[in-house]
């Protein structure tokens, strides 16, 4: 896949592109270290993936993706030191949003969701995408923006058409239904404890036996849930050796 690298950081360049080293898919054509010689390379080189920096001197990663000519339109990675942006770059149907420094199993991460996204292609259109418990969704509750790591949510709870989110200490409310949500979570970490809750097996912190052979686990946030009779068994399947 050919590939642009753009960052006024030389060190930055630099050490992503000897992370790329372990993609050899991941062909870098060229690098640009500014905005305005970012858009000339690559709507001369026209790339397929271009690693883009967001705040540079002048042009904005931004405005650099908004001055391509018509039809030139590579995936893009965001990589920048700043969380702020996480959202502005959701709007630009970004690959991702790394920070700086990068990561090794976030960028690995990245290239897996790039790859998918091409094979979803390749069999006819876009197929839902299953979130790892490693992934980052953005959620909006009103005028209330967050953007979440999975791993950080211990509980999901339905209120009527509407599904509660717990993480750290917030508890934002969601439109959507439960049996939706629980297509897209990775079904080895978040599990239906019964018809109104999906609860974060590593977030579990204690277990015991509950009425009419069901059971109740306490979550680390102090919220106690009834795991069903009926969901019992595969509970205890999923979390015995």
């Amino acid at each position: 896949m050919r590939t642009i690298i753009v960052d006024d950081e030389r060190l930055a360049r630099n050490e992503l592109r000897r992370l790329l080293e372990a993609y050899p898919q991941i062909e870098i054509i060229d690098e640009a270290t500014n905005g305005e010689e970012a858009i000339e390379k690559i709507n001369q080189l026209r790339p397929e993936l271009v690693f883009l920096d967001i705040q540079m001197p002048g042009k904005s990663g931004f405005e650099v993706l908004e001055a391509l000519h018509d039809g030139i339109a590579p995936d893009v990675i965001f990589t920048t030191a700043y969380d702020e942006y996480a959202l502005k770059a959701f709007d630009f149907d970004a690959i991702d949003y790394l920070l700086k420094p990068i990561e090794t199993n976030r960028l690995d991460q990245a290239i897996k969701k790039l790859e998918e996204d091409h094979r979803s292609e390749g069999e006819g259109g876009p197929q839902p995408k299953v979130f790892s418990e490693n992934d980052q969704v953005f959620v909006k509750d009103g005028n209330k923006y967050y953007f979440i790591r999975l791993n950080t949510v211990r509980l999901f709870e339905s209120i009527g058409n509407y599904v509660r989110i717990y993480f750290d200490n917030s508890k934002p409310l969601i439109l959507r239904s439960l049996n939706a949500l629980e297509e897209r979570l990775d079904q080895q970490v978040f599990f239906r404890a019964n018809r109104k809750h999906i609860i974060n097996l590593r977030m579990v912190e204690t277990i015991e036996p509950y009425f009419s052979g069901g059971i109740l686990v306490k979550l680390k946030g102090g919220e106690k849930i009834e795991v069903s009779r009926r969901q019992a068994v595969k509970f205890k399947d999923l979390l015995s050796l």
